[in-house]
C-alpha cells in the first residue's frame, strides 16, 4: 500500500476504533443496570446460577437438590 493510501485509512479506523471501545462500555453497563439497583439477585436468576452450577460440575446432584429446597423454602 501506498503511503498516501494508508493515511486516508487512519482516520477511518481510529474513528472505528474508539467507537468500539466507547459502545462496548455502554453495553456492559446497560447489561449490569439490573444487578446494580435491586441489590440481590431475583429467585429466577438463582436458580439459573444453581443450574449452571450443576451442569458445570461446580455442584453435585445432592447439593443442587438441597440448595435449591432451600431457595424454594424462602422465597
Amino acid at each position: 500500500m501506498k503511503a498516501k493510501q494508508m493515511k486516508k485509512l487512519i482516520a477511518p479506523v481510529g474513528i472505528a476504533l474508539a467507537s468500539v471501545v466507547l459502545l462496548s462500555g455502554c453495553v456492559a453497563a446497560i447489561g449490569n443496570r439490573d444487578a446494580k439497583h435491586s441489590g440481590s439477585a431475583t429467585l429466577g436468576q438463582e436458580l439459573i446460577d444453581l443450574q449452571k452450577a450443576k451442569d458445570a460440575g461446580a455442584i453435585s446432584d445432592a447439593d443442587y437438590q438441597t440448595q435449591k429446597a432451600r431457595l424454594l423454602e424462602n422465597k
